[in-house]
């Protein structure tokens, strides 16, 4: 990952003469007039863009683009894997479509537990045993039925011709490079990233033909081809030779569903994201909440105060995700006290001027009654829908595994279960009871693509990857665009922080200056500079002009492209 200059002197992106920006800003985002697209992968992208264009709507865009990055960004965009979708109508409803994989019915609470009662990460993360229930193509497919104008041979033909073969970009040679030992191991896998046992060159043709050949069944067949059809077998098949639990019945019984979004506001604008089995809407707004009690603006952008308020903040909803939030068609989680004022206000109350110790904040008591591979891309179009989707294998290239014959990679998403209650994940985040394995559940997840409305129209679509760093991210462009009057290009760019309560240290990107480090360690914080932190990809409708600016994040290769 590159570092990232919170002044880069170097535009990223193009601009018309048009757009309303300072002429101090040093960096701009994209603008269009009509549509606009951010995402982190161009082929993709100029795929969306090709669909507008020719008068689709950013679903028909946002389902051609998730299937042509199963093909061009095989580390993160998947067949076999899941997610989530935001969107928002021409008419103003707003409805999320959760399409998270799901426990196999043969899944057990201590299935992840060695011998001795310890949970065993190799088990949750690279056997068959971590293989959750692919939601990809039944999410995907669900939403082109219920909002899309294209037929799904439309919409998948880009993904059968990357599939078939494209010029391989240096940031994909270098995905396959950092995991070869992991796909070598899988004899399916090295067989298409690794041909003559090392990664191809960038530049060089890179086809997968036994994955167009997957997508052409799902052209023909439908959703109904993957999940009753060849694939269904042929997952089953590997499954029972391999150890793993995924069935041709947990196939046939899988469903995306519509759920309701999560809810709330933040100085004039309506907040909506994703509701459980992701935490990222619950905690965005119970973060947003807490910090509207503050005065950001008047502390200016990532100084010692306002990162201190940030880093409070932030320790009391990862101590607070650890317990209560889990999969709601199987435990009960009390989204509105989480998400309420007074709550906020409570929690508020407990921060100091001093950072408090992690060892001594536990999940609040509530008022009664109450992967870092990943990938994101935003679409907002001249139709008035706007969408926003995260989806992911959870690793880099998933569990290493690919079905064979089919060029599917599997997902590693088990692992984002309690294995053990109080262990923590490959991200470090602990849960507890309410993210115990149980057959047909679905994992907890941070991805938290998330829509800002304001006086009636959308303002912004967002979202990003980064594991357990997402809600954050996400936190952090909000912030930069309202409380620090950023354009988008620069409330991408700018250097992030994240607190997640345990461990007990306050990560920082490179750009927070020495003074402030140093102040923030006077109060007690333990600062560690780290990688960067998430991908975010993001569209945001002027409300003065109407114009569209798109940012796609400088820490990965990104693009942001409009009509």
């Amino acid at each position: 990952m590159r570092t990232v200059l919170a002044l880069s002197l170097c535009c990223l992106f193009s601009f018309a003469d048009t757009a309303i920006i300072s002429p101090h800003d040093i960096v701009r985002p994209e603008i269009a007039h009509s549509a606009m697209i951010a995402a982190s992968e161009p082929i993709a992208a100029e795929a969306g863009r090709a669909i507008l264009a020719e008068g689709g709507n950013a679903v028909d865009a946002a389902v051609t683009m998730a299937f042509t990055m199963a093909a061009t960004l095989p580390r993160a965009g998947n067949l076999g894997g899941g997610g989530f979708m935001v969107l928002r109508t021409p008419q103003g409803v707003v409805e999320v479509i959760d399409f998270r994989e799901m426990a196999p019915a043969a899944a057990t609470r201590d299935m992840f537990l060695n011998e001795a009662g310890d949970a065993d990460s190799e088990k949750s993360r690279f056997s068959h045993l971590a293989v959750g229930v692919p939601g990809t193509v039944a999410g995907l497919a669900l939403a082109l039925e219920h909002h899309g104008t294209k037929d799904l041979k439309r919409v998948l033909a880009p993904a059968i011709e990357a599939a078939n073969g494209f010029d391989a970009p240096q940031s994909l040679t270098e995905a396959i490079t950092a995991r070869t030992d992991r796909l070598g191991a899988n004899a399916a896998a090295a067989a298409v990233f690794l041909p003559q046992g090392k990664a191809p060159q960038p530049g060089s043709h890179f086809a997968q033909p036994d994955l167009a050949r997957t997508l052409q069944q799902i052209a023909d067949g439908g959703a109904e081809a993957f999940y009753n059809g060849p694939f269904a077998d042929a997952i089953s098949k590997e499954m029972a030779a391999n150890g793993g639990l995924v069935t041709k019945a947990d196939m046939a019984t899988y469903q995306a569903i519509v759920r309701k979004p999560i809810r709330g506001t933040y100085r004039g604008y309506d907040v909506y994201s994703m509701p459980p089995p992701s935490s990222g809407g619950v905690h965005i707004v119970q973060l947003l909440n807490i910090l509207s009690g503050y005065d950001l603006t008047a502390a200016g952008h990532n100084s010692a105060q306002s990162i201190h308020w940030l880093a409070e903040s932030m320790k009391y909803a990862y101590a607070d995700r650890s317990k209560y939030l889990g999969d709601t068609d199987f435990v009960d989680v009390p989204i509105e006290q989480l998400t309420s004022d007074a709550y906020a206000a409570a929690v508020r109350s407990g921060i100091a001027e001093q950072a408090r110790p992690s060892e001594e904040i536990r999940p609040g008591q509530l008022l009664p009654p109450e992967s870092n591979e990943t990938t994101h891309f935003s679409i907002i179009d001249h139709h008035g829908f706007a969408v926003a989707v995260t989806y992911t294998l959870n690793f880099s290239f998933g569990s290493g595994i690919m079905v064979p014959g089919t060029g599917v990679l599997l997902n590693n998403e088990m692992d984002d279960f309690s294995a053990k209650a109080g262990v923590p994940n490959a991200y470090g985040l602990l849960g507890g009871e309410a993210n115990a394995v149980e057959p047909g559940k679905r994992m907890l997840s941070s991805m938290s693509p998330t829509l800002l409305v304001k006086d009636g129209q959308v303002f912004l679509a967002t979202g990003s990857p980064g594991g357990s760093r997402i809600i954050t991210t996400v936190l952090q462009v909000i912030l930069n665009l309202v409380d620090h009057g950023m354009n988008l290009q620069e409330a991408v760019n700018a250097p992030r922080v994240h607190h997640q309560w345990l461990p007990d240290e306050l990560r920082v990107e490179s750009g927070i200056s020495a003074d402030t480090i140093r102040l923030l360690e006077a109060r007690g914080h333990r600062v560690v500079e780290k990688t960067t932190m998430g991908a975010a990809a993001s569209v945001l409708r002027s409300s003065q002009t109407g114009q569209l600016q798109g940012a796609a994040d400088p820490r990965r290769d990104g693009v942001a492209v409009g009509l």
